[in-house]
Parts: C-alpha cells; structure tokens; sequence
C-alpha cells in the first residue's frame, strides 16, 4: 500500500504556548527570546509583518520594538517541551504510523482511511485545538516533501484553512510553483544560490531538472530530493529513530566570568545534565570533550577545547564531571572573559554493552544504583541533588528575565481562575 504523509506542523509554536495561557497576548506583536533574551528564536505573524527575522539581535530591533509596542517573552523550555507531549500525544490518536520530526512537527502515515483526507486534516486540526489551545496547519502528499511543500502553503492560504492536500490533485505543479526553491525541505541558502544561478528558482523547475546533473553537482542525497518533489519515496517514517551519536549541553554566561571557579562550576552543571541525557536513552560515553570562549566581539578573542578518553563507557555523573574539571584546569587562561562553556560527549555505546577494564575497581552496580536514584529525587523538583563543585550561587546562569511561569508543569505555578 502506497503511503501519504500528512506533516503536522505548529504555528508559531513558541508563540502559541505563551498565548494558551495569556489569551491577552493573541493578535498582539509577541517575540520569544533566548540566549540571556538577546536573540529572536520565534515570532508572531504580526511580528513577521514588520519584517523581523528570526535570529535578529533585540539591539537592532528596539524601535521596532517601541513603535508597534511588541511582547517581549523569554524562552520557557519546560513549558513548550510538556506542550509538545500533549500535542504528540493527540496526533497518535488519528494514526498507529507517526514520525515524531521535531518539537512541533510530525509526520503522520494517512494511507487506508477512506474518508476525504482534506476533511479528516481539519478534524485532526480542529482536535488538537480544543484540547491544547495549539493551531497547527497540515500538509499531505505522496512524499515527505511534498508533504512539507503542502504544509508550507496551508500555513499561509486562507483559502485552505491550515489544511492542504496534494496526493491527487491537478493543482500539484501550481502549487510547486508558488514555493520559493530556498523553502524545499533540504534545501540550505548555499544550495539555493547555487539552484538560481542555475535557473531553478521555484520547486516547479527544482522537480523538473536532470537528476543526473543534480547528482554529479550536488551529491546523491539532494537528488533525492528531486525524485521527492516527484513524487518518488525516497524517505519513509522513522518510527524508531536512529540513537544519536553525541550528547551535547552549551550556555551562554548571563554575564562574563573570569575565575577557574567559576568556569568549573558551568562545566560541572553542563556535564551533569549531559549525563542526565545519556541516562534518559540508556547510553554511555568514550569520550568527552570540553569548550570554553569569549565573546566574539572583543579584541582577543579565545576559544580551545580539549578532548578526554575515558577508561570505561560511562553515564556516571561524578566519573564525567572529573574528566571536566580536568579539562577546565587545562583550559583556563587568566584575565579572560569568558561568554561560553560546553560539553560533548561521544563514542556513545548502550549501556548494556559497556566493556569494562581489567584495572577498573568501580563498582559499577553501586554506581548505577546511585545515579538511579539520584535522577528519580530529580525528576520530582528543579535539579534538587546538585553536585558540590556545581555551586550554590551560580551568577554566570542564563538570564530569562521574561520567563512566564510553567503551567503544566509546576504545582506553585499552576494558572488560577478568579
């Protein structure tokens, strides 16, 4: 049986979340900030209207700002991540096949139901409203591409009503003409300056060029992505995505920091949250690397990492926050600012497959328990069990000086109805 892939993408998901509990915020102008609330990670459609780019620094922005009196919110990860599980949750209702892509995507396997696929989007579409407050547009066609050219454009019809489907319709080619062939899925800015300089600049001419050429020019996996937009699969459902090969933790300082103390301390909570997310998909690591930098914005600049085999895989926390520790010692330079840490750990491996070394003497049963336990103490409060050299006071953390409150999430925050 042939497969159609519906995408289910949230709009403005970001943006979304904050206004599902502050309805004050809908049809106003709402930015969503992250790194200390210097950078635009989401915007409003209203905001997009004024020409504001994702990425945009809030210093080049601020008379924008002042002139059409935009909502300034910083980034609630807590709140979007429980948001998503519900929303994924809800999708899996409609289909047993689904592809969770991204936090607010997902692509769903519509093939055997019968009734009209545009009709069946809308109910999905209608559901996933009513019971998290989430507007999301849905795209379907032979391919998973197609599938993202279609949501591209639902997203900014009306005429479609956040749902669009191109399995069989006459209007495919019409509609591959209207997407620019910088918004194909695969498709970089390099690759698209590339495409124009070629003539191709619509995904029309993009599914119309030689394959071959493409190929020899581009590699073989972009060519897949002109048989896509042919509607050739070249890319199923990934029920079961693929582990990951690395774990990775990075901050921005909420201001510089110049003591070892202190760049220990960053080093320490990033390597401890790492080894969190190796626990969280039963993994350990060979290998970690360390980071540290400036800004790139002052005269000397500095930026070095070091890298550490270690003895034995591990997930242990207390194991892979020494070899840390290690490398800031290594790292540090006096009378430097540093703006950045970050911690990388590699040559991952499942932990029931660890190789141990004749001369390790750790009890490794113990030490599972120990960190078994520790994150269940965890998983009920905010980091309630840090490690000593993580600190108490942490000066140099993230701001978030906009933070709403976690909703869903937090008994203390939970919204209140007068």
């Amino acid at each position: 049986m042939n497969q159609i892939f519906a995408l289910a993408d949230c709009n403005n998901f970001y943006v979304s979340c904050e206004r599902v509990f502050d309805p004050k915020l809908e049809k106003k102008p709402v930015v969503v900030l992250s790194n200390n609330d210097g950078i635009v990670v989401a915007r409003s459609n209203e905001v997009k209207a004024l020409g504001v780019k994702m990425g945009a620094a809030v210093f080049e922005i601020e008379n924008l700002i002042k002139q059409h009196n935009i909502r300034l919110l910083s980034s609630n990860y807590t709140l979007y991540a429980d948001m998503s599980n519900r929303i994924m949750e809800t999708l899996s209702m409609f289909t047993p096949d689904m592809e969770i892509y991204s936090i607010d995507e997902a692509f769903l396997n519509l093939a055997g139901f019968k009734n009209s696929l545009t009709e069946y989007g809308q109910q999905i579409r209608q559901t996933v409203k009513q019971w998290t407050g989430i507007p999301l547009s849905i795209g379907m066609g032979k391919t998973k591409t197609l599938a993202k050219i279609a949501n591209y454009i639902a997203k900014r019809s009306e005429k479609a009503q956040g749902v669009l489907d191109l399995t069989d319709s006459p209007y495919t080619e019409r509609a591959l003409s209207q997407v620019p062939v910088e918004k194909v899925w695969g498709v970089g800015w390099r690759t698209s300056a590339k495409l124009q300089k070629m003539g191709i600049n619509t995904a029309l001419e993009l599914s119309r060029a030689d394959v071959e050429k493409i190929r020899d020019k581009f590699g073989v996996v972009f060519a897949r992505v002109v048989c896509e937009l042919r509607g050739e699969v070249c890319y199923s459902l990934e029920q079961n995505p693929p582990a990951k090969k690395s774990v990775s933790v990075s901050r921005m300082f909420g201001e510089a920091i110049e003591t070892k103390e202190q760049l220990m301390e960053s080093a320490a909570t990033y390597t401890a949250r790492a080894a969190e997310k190796l626990r969280e998909q039963h993994a350990a690591a060979g290998l970690i690397t360390v980071y540290v930098a400036t800004s790139q914005f002052i005269k000397d600049t500095y930026f070095n990492s070091l890298t550490v085999k270690l003895n034995v895989s591990t997930n242990n926390t207390f194991e892979l926050i020494n070899a840390a520790v290690w490398c800031i010692e290594n790292l540090y330079r006096e009378n430097c600012q540093f703006k950045r840490c970050g911690i990388i750990l590699n040559d991952l491996v499942p932990q029931e497959n660890v190789q141990h070394s004749l001369f390790d003497n750790t009890d490794r049963q113990k030490s599972k328990r120990l960190m078994e336990a520790i994150d269940k103490i965890n998983c009920k409060g905010d980091a309630s069990l840090r490690w000593a050299v993580e600190g108490l006071n942490q000066s140099w953390q993230v701001r978030f000086k906009r933070l709403s409150k976690r909703y869903t999430t937090n008994w203390k925050e939970i919204p209140e109805v007068a």
